[in-house]
């Protein structure tokens, strides 16, 4: 059922968290990049920048081509991993981010981190973002779905995990947008992972704001 359908209220918020709730995204190219350059490949940063938040499933094979994810797929999502690890440290909280997760929490919303991301990862935003895993209704990562996103099995994962039934999702990608309108529902972007507002318009953004904390400083609720 769509957010868009008055039949069933909106119980239910899935959180993207790269991008969306800590500011890893230029991190995560880097990463990237640092893989692909350890193999003798040189894709240019835009296409790297811009296939971030497409699970690493697929990433490879959208910057290089299928004979590459073929060839060296596993590989280089190894070494992505590897050199993500080490910068790990640097993570910061997107503005607003705790107090955003917060407010949903406190207003009774189920809550839920939809990420495809590794589960060490989604564990280090937390720690960086201060949150509480009990108090979130789900936390998922890439072992609990075959493909990510844009396939919208992460976030089925999430709302049946929360126990909700109607959900809104928050991104920051045109992949999380994607992936939201195939679940069905509503996406809300935040242009804190570097997309313009026009593109997630234009994907299909029912609403796009700067970050996170803004929704915070408007009492935003679905």
């Amino acid at each position: 059922m769509s957010a868009g359908d008055d039949a069933t209220a909106v119980d239910t918020v899935l959180l993207d968290v790269d991008g969306t709730l800590v500011d890893s995204t230029y991190l995560h190219a880097v990463a990237w990049m640092k893989a692909f350059t350890g193999r003798d490949l040189a894709p240019q940063w835009w296409r790297v920048h811009r296939a971030i938040g497409m699970g690493g499933d697929r990433l490879v094979a959208e910057i290089c081509g299928a004979d590459v994810e073929e060839a060296l797929g596993d590989t280089l999502r190894d070494d992505w991993e590897r050199h993500y690890r080490g910068m790990v440290g640097d993570l910061r909280p997107c503005p607003g981010a705790r107090e955003f997760v917060r407010s949903l929490v406190d207003s009774g919303l189920r809550v839920a981190l939809a990420s495809s991301g590794k589960a060490e990862f989604t564990d280090a935003a937390l720690k960086v973002l201060d949150l509480d895993r009990d108090a979130l209704a789900a936390v998922t990562s890439s072992d609990d779905a075959d493909s990510s996103k844009p396939a919208p099995d992460i976030l089925s994962v999430a709302l049946e995990q929360s126990g909700g039934t109607r959900a809104v999702v928050v991104g920051d990608t045109v992949w999380d947008v994607a992936s939201a309108h195939r679940l069905p529902a509503d996406c809300v972007g935040v242009m804190s992972g570097g997309f313009a507002e026009a593109e997630l318009r234009d994907a299909g953004a029912v609403l796009v704001v700067e970050h996170v904390g803004e929704l915070a400083e408007r009492g935003w609720r679905p």
